[in-house]
């Protein structure tokens, strides 16, 4: 008669259990895979799906029960990692949409707003259309892929232990949220200068005759140039693009690098 005891219950639960907790952070702040229209039971079954594929490839567990207080602080712990490698995603993309806000302020657009079911409120459309396009060009590059190879070598760099991790990496988490800045700065300046140019030449015509209207001049001639240069501009911003996100990756792993608690 075969019999399994409760330690042998709580090492297999555990073995899924606290994997399945970092691989769902990650889906939950990545933005592709834990966008909001994506059902949540599509982002439940893709977790467990992937626990079960790694679960018996992980380092060997601590010895410590899943309900016990040490046990839900290791959860809490998986959980917390997850965020934060999805969370360097999130940040790169929130940086093309910020380039959009920018570009669409300077076409005259500001005002042309639409509800974006991400976020809960109102984005620009022109910051809308580059997002969309970003996660286009994520999925184009097998980002998908990318970002379950570096959970999946997460496990390696940073096995699951019940010793607390080390805040250094929190600190890189920080450092990289300043790449909306960059990064929207970076994406929009083609744009922003072709922009900056028409303007001063609405500034010239105007001064020169008064005459005119700058509002009935200088606004549809605003807007034309603006979605001429972003028209050219944008095969150059796929690869820009891609180059982002594949530094989120990277930043990712060197999060976890730093999570290390130090011995």
């Amino acid at each position: 008669m075969i019999t399994i005891t409760t330690a042998q219950w709580y090492a297999w639960i555990a073995a899924f259990v606290w994997p399945f907790l970092r691989i769902f952070g990650l889906i939950l702040a990545e933005p592709v895979l834990g966008h909001a229209s994506v059902p949540q039971a599509t982002k439940v079954g893709l977790a467990i799906f992937i626990s079960l594929v790694l679960a018996p490839v992980l380092p060997p567990l601590p010895t410590v029960e899943p309900a016990s207080a040490a046990g839900i602080l290791i959860g809490v712990q998986q959980l917390l990692i997850g965020l934060a490698i999805g969370f360097t995603l999130r940040i790169a993309l929130t940086g093309v949409e910020a380039a959009g806000q920018l570009i669409g302020l300077q076409m005259g657009l500001g005002f042309a707003v639409f509800f974006d079911p991400q976020t809960s409120a109102q984005t620009a459309v022109v910051g809308q259309f580059l997002g969309l396009f970003a996660i286009l060009t994520f999925l184009s590059i097998d980002g998908h892929l990318m970002v379950i190879n570096a959970l999946a070598r997460s496990f390696s760099t940073l096995p699951i232990s019940a010793e607390p991790v080390n805040p250094g990496g929190l600190r890189l988490l920080a450092d990289w949220g300043g790449e909306i800045f960059r990064t929207g700065l970076l994406i929009s300046l083609p744009v922003v200068a072709a922009l900056l140019i028409a303007n001063i030449a609405v500034g010239i015509l105007t001064r020169a005759a008064p005459q005119l209207n700058i509002f009935a001049v200088g606004f549809p001639l605003t807007l034309a140039a603006g979605f001429f240069a972003l028209w050219f501009a944008i095969p150059f911003m796929g690869p820009a693009i891609e180059k982002v996100f594949e530094q989120a990756v990277l930043v990712g792993l060197r999060i976890v690098e730093q999570l290390v608690p130090v011995r």
